[in-house]
């Protein structure tokens, strides 16, 4: 991918869920919400501070996180949608093996 995102920002790929089915009927992709957890793509540099330290950011890029529904700005490059936020609308980072 050829984005940089600056400061606390990162770029989110939503993870999709499988086919939702609700009491024998599947749900359509329109009535669907999107997802809210997503993984990591890439990260900016961290946020400055008033004094011009950088603050480097806790997420890298290949964590799967969680992030409110409204979070963020959906972003289109190179035919695949994207989510720039900043750090601060991540709600935490999901867990794999249970050491993070």
């Amino acid at each position: 991918m050829d984005i940089r995102p600056l400061h606390d920002r990162v770029v989110v790929k939503r993870i999709e869920e499988g086919e939702t089915m609700q009491g024998g009927l599947y749900i359509p992709d329109s009535a669907k919400e999107k997802p809210q957890q997503g993984e990591v793509i890439a990260v900016g540099n961290g946020k400055k501070t008033d004094d011009g330290k950088v603050i480097a950011c806790d997420v890298k890029a290949g964590d799967r996180i969680l992030f409110g529904k409204y979070s963020g700005s959906d972003i289109k490059l190179n035919g695949n949608e994207y989510l720039i936020m900043r750090e601060d609308e991540i709600l935490g980072v999901i867990s794999t093996n249970g050491t993070k």
